[in-house]
């Protein structure tokens, strides 16, 4: 017997999604059988129009267009400062690791033909031993050497933690100290997972806006961060730094900790844990069933969504089902889900867009306001998209999840950051469904509409000319408007070496303005 989600037959969902999928105009030199298994599409391609994947013959022929058009209009080249380069001392100081080397590597960038570099500009060092006690002092020594070099800056404001297990510890750089001393009494200040395991790389959307932080707000201590970076640094905006990024989530993209790297508790592909178990997620959640109508859908998330390393064939909540991704339960859960991390983007860049407005409307000092997204690729080509459903997108085969995100950076004059522009379809695995050009066509998708600008960089380390070659491919899509800019990276010893080198200076003048 069939079974009832949503008001509708999901046997009749399946035979929709097979007609929308049988008029996609898919380009692919490889034949495709559509299967279901267990209520799940295991299907390539993927559907309604998304995975616009060029075949090797229709790439090439792009190559050759993409030649032809760069020789009129050029996408900026930015090269994204190593992790290491920054870091706190045994005193407890901040400072720049290896100075001499980084002027080198500068100048040497420089003259391959780089247009900038790009900084995080971390919470955790500026703002690290108190509140509202700001310490740029490493920031304006780096940016003079960058700007006395002739580089201009992207500039990521980075409001989550980045350590990272090396053979001499943990190392990298945490949110500040006097956070993690909050955090050591109200560990919910963090996201949790269903197991109640907290992640402290960000602060949890549910204390978006709750004054826990010294009398502040989580708002308020990112706005009056801005604020001081903008004070701090008037004379370079626009001149100098051309591009703001401003941190929405773990890794500075718009996005849930679905995944983490690191700990041991997530590996690709798995498809993730939801993460709104802190107990101010969990009142939200509890508020917005009640204003539903359905108090008993605030009691919990999802308890049949599987764990970190699940895949989505067997999962019920991703597949046909009661309290599926499909039912009533399961549209208002992601809506719910997907609606708070949009809400919160949408506070943050509306501050920010409002303190960037003189230099946005200036022709001569114009800065372009960035926000990221994350690559979820994986199991991208499913009905249920459940990697995506876990980080926040409420994308599925059915609903289109990044056109309200587009929809809200529009307001703000917000472009849009895309993070796998070298990633081929070809070279994933084909077992776990995966699609990054399908995701980049969708995000092109969502962006042309809304009239948002796009910028982007590589997700993997790539040297090789058909991984450069990719990122050109994507950064002047024949049937697209050139990407605004990329950031390559990482700046590193690998981009040195000569047969790396060899390849990257030609990339970078194909790609940069000359200078």
């Amino acid at each position: 017997m069939a079974v009832a989600v949503g008001g509708r037959n999901y046997h009749s969902l399946v035979v929709e999604s097979r007609r929308i999928r049988s008029k996609s105009k898919i380009l692919r030199n490889i034949s495709t059988i559509p299967f279901f298994k267990k209520g799940i599409s295991r299907c390539r391609p993927s559907l309604i129009n998304r995975s616009c994947v060029l075949s090797m013959a229709a790439r090439e022929q792009s190559r050759s267009l993409i030649v032809e058009s760069s020789k009129q209009e050029r996408v900026p080249v930015f090269v994204m400062m190593p992790l290491d380069s920054l870091g706190i001392d045994t005193s407890g100081s901040p400072r720049i690791r290896k100075m001499k080397a980084l002027s080198i590597s500068l100048k040497a960038l420089k003259l391959a033909g780089v247009h900038g570099i790009g900084v995080e500009v971390w919470w955790g060092i500026v703002e690290r031993a108190s509140p509202f006690v700001y310490e740029w002092s490493i920031y304006e020594v780096l940016f003079k050497l960058i700007s006395e070099l002739g580089l201009n800056l992207h500039v990521s404001l980075s409001f989550h933690s980045d350590i990272r297990l090396t053979s001499q510890g943990r190392e990298g750089v945490s949110l500040p100290m006097w956070i993690q001393k909050i955090g050591t009494f109200n560990r919910d200040i963090y996201y949790h997972d269903q197991s109640g395991v907290s992640n402290n790389d960000y602060l949890t959307l549910g204390v978006d806006e709750l004054p826990l932080f010294c009398g502040r707000t989580a708002l308020q201590c990112y706005e009056d961060f801005i604020i001081s970076f903008l004070e701090k640094f008037d004379s370079m905006m626009g001149s100098v730094i051309e591009e703001l990024s401003i941190g929405l989530g773990p890794a500075g993209e718009l996005r849930y900790p679905a995944h983490p790297h690191g700990d041991g508790r997530w590996r690709f592909p798995g498809i993730g844990e939801f993460q709104c178990y802190d107990k101010y997620m969990m009142e939200d959640l509890r508020v917005a069933a009640c204003q539903e109508g359905r108090p008993q859908w605030g009691k919990k998330g999802p308890l049949n969504a599987g764990c970190y390393n699940s895949f989505p064939s067997g999962i019920p909540f991703f597949e046909g089902g009661e309290e599926s991704f499909l039912s009533d339960y399961g549209h208002f859960f992601l809506e719910w889900y997907s609606g708070k991390l949009i809400k919160h983007a949408d506070a943050i860049l509306a501050k920010a867009a409002m303190l960037l407005k003189k230099y946005q409307e200036s022709e001569k000092n114009h800065v372009l306001l960035v926000a990221k997204v994350g690559a979820i690729y994986w199991w991208y080509e499913t009905l249920s998209h459940a990697a995506e459903l876990t980080a926040g997108y409420y994308n599925t085969a059915l609903r289109d999840g990044y056109d309200p995100l587009a929809t809200m950076l529009f307001r703000h004059g917000c472009a849009l950051h895309i993070s796998c522009l070298e990633m081929m379809d070809s070279e994933t695995p084909p077992t776990y469904l995966c699609s990054p050009e399908g995701l980049v066509q969708q995000l092109r998708n969502a962006a042309r509409r809304r009239t948002v600008d796009l910028t982007g960089r590589n997700y993997n380390e790539r040297f090789d000319k058909v991984g450069l070659g990719q990122i050109q491919a994507n950064c002047y899509h024949p049937q697209e408007d050139v990407i605004r800019s990329f950031t390559y990276f990482r700046m590193g010893g690998n981009i040195f070496k000569a047969e790396n080198w060899s390849n990257f200076v030609p990339f970078v003048r194909n790609m940069s303005p000359r200078e």
